[in-house]
């Protein structure tokens, strides 16, 4: 089985429905409301596990109930959290989220106060196939991405503004969105800030667009997979899912072309489902709908 080390954040999401976008200072009523696990890193890490990889996720915490909250769903969903760092005093990370009539999120993030992450536990890892991190906690991403490096595995990056410029630097591959290519490299149209990147880095690019799809690759040039036609209910989650996708399928020894589309396909099917990361596919459900999608 594929193992993945994923290194970031661990929430949990109220998340609130409405048919258009609330704008005004007033009171609204939701149409629906749920309570649900989130944190980039987080979301990773159950998509991994829900697509058959044995994945591990080292993330920060408070000993507070908002924090048990967090790890009982982890451990629901078969996520190893025996490296999640929890801080007495400290009080967990957690958002509030308005969905809209199309699927589109607001998020207001709460990062948390007090919180550590102990990134001496890394060395008693054992075997690995690839190491996922977000740009939230940087240090321990740093020390995430030096372990890949030194284990000559695949590290990834969730480039999501803001991002330190040494984690571009050193990760094997940088999937950033729309927002953070455009912090790190301001002015410049994607592929010439992608293929800046690549050619100054020497690693494997991209920038993952939503419903534009993804623009990747290396000094070589950058290409474009369009993404897949669905109906979008709810996109909460659904970077956090491509991250994870893309890191278990390079952990499984595909080309980064094939992972760019099976990331693609899962993130498509979360789309489709509400309930932020509850809604991410497993792997029989993304393998049908890759066969009856052949783009």
């Amino acid at each position: 089985m594929t193992r993945v080390l994923c290194i970031g954040s661990a929430v949990v999401d109220f998340t609130f429905t409405f048919d258009e976008m609330p704008d005004r200072a007033e009171k609204y009523v939701a149409k629906t409301a749920a309570v649900v696990g989130g944190g980039i890193a987080a979301n990773a890490a159950v998509a991994i596990a829900r697509l058959g990889g044995d994945v591990l996720l080292s993330a920060q915490l408070g000993d507070d109930s908002v924090g048990d909250t967090i790890l009982a769903d982890l451990r629901k969903e078969g996520v190893d959290v025996s490296h999640v760092t929890r801080t007495a005093g400290a009080r967990s990370s957690y958002s509030s989220v308005y969905i809209d009539g199309k699927g589109e999120r607001q998020i207001a993030n709460f990062r948390g106060e007090g919180l550590q992450l102990d990134v001496g536990t890394f060395a008693s890892i054992g075997e690995l196939d690839a190491v996922l991190v977000d740009t939230r906690i940087p240090e321990a991403a740093l020390a995430g991405l030096e372990l890949a490096r030194s284990r000559k595995i695949p590290g990834v990056l969730d480039g999501e503004a803001p991002i330190d410029p040494r984690l571009v630097e050193i990760a094997s591959h940088v999937a950033f969105s729309r927002q953070g290519l455009e912090a790190t490299m301001p002015g410049q149209h994607p592929d010439e800030a992608l293929l800046t990147l690549a050619n100054r880095c020497g690693n494997w690019v991209c920038m993952t667009d939503g419903a534009d799809g993804t623009r990747y690759g290396g000094p070589d040039g950058i290409l474009h997979f369009p993404a897949f036609k669905v109906d979008a209910v709810d996109t909460l989650g659904a970077g956090d899912v491509w991250h994870g996708a893309f890191a278990l399928a390079l952990g499984e020894g595909m080309t980064e072309d094939d992972a760019v589309r099976f990331a693609s396909a899962v993130a498509a099917l979360k789309c489709t489902r509400t309930g932020g990361r509850s809604g991410t596919p497993d792997r029989n459900l993304v393998s049908q709908f890759l066969k009856e999608n052949h783009q």
